[in-house]
């Protein structure tokens, strides 16, 4: 089971090696032994998951031409608690989600239904995706299992953790400023934030839903693709996912057809060197293999973190404005208690209790960034400033086909090291999220020279297959 791989999974079932209930059984155990220590997991699934890997296995005697051609048969998957399954507890990792049950099925979990995976449980996050550590979740702090003294990244920190400890094979994630490529980069797997529209968002608990993208976290290259493969396209439910057009994608790459990479002088002030190492050799190596290399500018990155942190507070403060323990977020003390309060005694009371305080951070500064008087000087500049990005990124890939970067300017920190300095911890998001404001495809790949440092591959609108392409030549 460990280091298992989506395509060595799917061969081993077809040539009868073991059955998915054995594997689904093996991964519980797993769980139930590591994850002490690791805390990757809110909730599980054991007693469904083990009847569904039941059911799978009958299901493959009569259909095995079905199950031949679908890699996701029976996998074993971790899914990060802002996704919605029906009949399911979704909590967000907030207290004022905690005893929420799903009442329909996200499309991305649909899809994977369709393709009989078995949902493992639902992993720990920062609250509400917000923050770079998976400190911020309300129930507990998860561990980095290369070192249970560090972050393993967030907000999907627990989706990596379960992929990097085998306590999972392959897991979703949410990424609105690098919450899934930094985790990936923390705990050593890989992960994809694909191009805004390429995913349907429908059924994901939405924070800022103009930057909001669900992509895979998995052990290789090929897994991600095979995971995203089979949860983009578009949604009648969604009407921002679209349709790719895969004749734009790509060509075969080998001997001398293989895109350029532009290296972007911008990204590199402030990395630690040993991050800066890494991505040294990951360039050299690729060069060895004819990957071509062209130095970049990019003049408008630097004000990609505050531009961010303007946009996303602003459109996670409108989203949370459902929480008022009415519509959602019931209050179960002050219904317990009897306790009669008005309207806006009841909503103060139940977002005091339930919001914690990196949510309540930014809600207030998105709120203020909204109000009145304030709205051009900062909503507006910062949306006139993503714009000017775009069209960076567009003229800066009409000379390169990727930029290379790193995930993260630093290897984790320790667990409490940033928790109290709100900005530090900002700043572990300063690679990732211009493709977020962008709307590009973006993949963390961890480095050979050091497991826990990864790389990142930002490539153009729908051009996954060419990030995949160049991943894989990288992993041989």
């Amino acid at each position: 089971m460990n280091n298992l791989t989506i395509k060595q999974f799917h061969q081993g079932l077809i040539d009868k090696k073991f059955k998915v209930k054995e594997v689904i059984s093996e991964y519980f155990k797993k769980i139930e032994k590591e994850d002490k220590k690791i805390k990757a997991y809110l909730s599980l699934r054991k007693e469904k998951a083990e009847k569904e890997a039941e059911e799978a296995d009958r299901y493959l005697e009569n259909n095995f031409d079905f199950v031949k051609e679908n890699f996701l048969f029976g996998l074993p998957l971790a899914v990060k608690d802002n996704f919605l399954i029906k009949g399911e507890k979704t909590t967000a990792a907030s207290k004022i989600l905690e005893n929420y049950i799903s009442s329909y099925d996200a499309t991305v979990i649909n899809k994977l239904k369709e393709k009989k995976v078995i949902f493992l449980g639902k992993t720990n996050m920062d609250e509400f995706a917000m923050g770079s550590s998976t400190e911020n979740s309300a129930f507990f702090v998860t561990h980095n299992p290369h070192n249970l003294e560090l972050v393993p990244g967030g907000s999907s920190g627990g989706s990596a953790a379960a992929v990097a400890s085998d306590m999972a094979l392959a897991a979703l994630g949410s990424d609105t400023g690098g919450s899934i490529r930094q985790p990936a980069s923390f705990c050593g797997v890989v992960g994809l934030k694909p191009t805004y529209g390429a995913v349907s968002r429908f059924g994901l608990i939405a924070m800022a839903s103009s930057l909001d993208q669900i992509g895979p976290i998995a052990k290789t290259v090929e897994d991600a693709e095979i995971l995203f493969e089979a949860i983009k396209g578009e949604d009648p439910l969604d009407l921002t996912a679209v349709k790719q057009n895969i004749s734009r994608q790509w060509p075969n790459i080998g001997g001398n057809n293989l895109p350029v990479i532009g290296l972007p002088t911008d990204f590199f002030e402030g990395v630690d060197k040993e991050v800066e190492n890494s991505i040294k050799e990951v360039v050299a190596e690729l060069k060895e293999k004819g990957v071509k290399f062209k130095e970049i500018s990019l003049p408008s990155l630097k004000y990609a973190l505050p531009c961010y942190y303007i946009i996303m507070p602003a459109e996670a403060s409108s989203n949370l404005t459902r929480y008022d323990g009415i519509r959602y977020g019931k209050n179960e003390k002050i219904e317990n208690q009897s306790i009669k309060l008005n309207w806006k005694d009841y909503i103060k009371e139940t977002r005091t209790e339930g919001f914690g305080e990196e949510v309540k951070r930014r809600i207030l500064l998105g709120t203020f960034v909204l109000s009145h008087g304030y709205y051009d000087a900062y909503y507006l500049k910062a949306s006139k400033v993503r714009n000017l990005m775009k069209k960076e990124f567009k003229k800066i890939f009409e000379e390169v086909d990727l930029i290379l970067t790193p995930s993260s300017p630093t290897l984790p920190f320790k667990i409490g090291e940033r928790i109290k300095d709100p900005l530090s911890m900002y700043l572990s998001d300063i690679f990732t999220v211009p493709a977020n404001l962008a709307g590009l495809p973006a993949i963390s790949i961890p480095s050979k020279r050091n497991k826990i440092i990864g790389f990142q591959l930002i490539g153009k609108p729908f051009k996954e297959k060419t990030i995949f392409e160049i991943g894989k030549l990288y992993e041989k």
